[in-house]
């Protein structure tokens, strides 16, 4: 760990921790969404909506407090991208839901509680992680298993897009259950970005 002479903000770091537990908020009501009837998954859907808006001031309080702090714990690129990636996790499920509701799907197609467990595990690692930029020690084995979980994300997503596309739905239906099913293979990708770019701090700060 490089020594340093100035002190740092340190608030970032309750942000960053804020924002990723917000995040396992959503991942729960995207695991409500799969058990429950088209009346419940609208009341989800305004539930997700404001866990949305939530994510959206913790990354607006970030990037407010970036922009007022002289001094930094960590780079202000890698802050941004931190912060963007996090909020980018928030968007995709928010987007995953609300395309349930308005799609009015009746059944979601085998294999997206997969994708869904993935995420949802993902979620926990990274709110997990987070209290540890403070100290850049204990991350290794976080970035490791969410790159793990990004590549059986892949592998699910694949499947069902098999599975979409042999002949059992009408076109119109494949249309609607492959935004879903992107959108939340979406979400994978963007926790995959947070941990590349935690693992991108370690490495400067080590």
């Amino acid at each position: 760990m490089r020594f340093r002479l100035t002190p740092r903000e340190t608030s970032f770091y309750d942000m960053f921790s804020a924002s990723a537990d917000n995040i396992v908020t959503g991942s729960k009501l995207l695991m409500e969404l799969l058990g429950a009837d088209s009346a419940a998954r609208a009341e989800i859907a305004e539930r997700m909506r404001a866990a949305e808006h939530a994510g959206d001031d913790a990354t607006h309080a970030i990037f407010h407090q970036l922009n007022s702090s002289f001094i930094t714990p960590f780079d202000r690129e890698d802050i941004y991208n931190l912060a963007s990636s996090l909020d980018d996790i928030m968007d995709f499920m928010e987007e995953a839901v609300d395309l349930v509701v308005l799609y009015q799907v009746e059944e979601l197609p085998k294999g997206v509680e997969q994708q869904i467990e993935v995420l949802a595990r993902a979620a926990e690692l990274t709110a997990e992680a987070m209290p540890g930029l403070r100290t850049m020690s204990n991350l290794t084995e976080y970035w490791i298993e969410v790159n793990r979980l990004e590549n059986q994300a892949d592998q699910i997503h694949r499947k069902l897009l098999a599975h979409l596309f042999n002949g059992k739905y009408d076109a119109m239906e494949v249309l609607k259950l492959k935004q879903i099913v992107d959108v939340l293979e979406e979400a994978a990708d963007a926790f995959e970005h947070v941990a590349n770019t935690v693992e991108t701090i370690a490495v400067k700060e080590s």
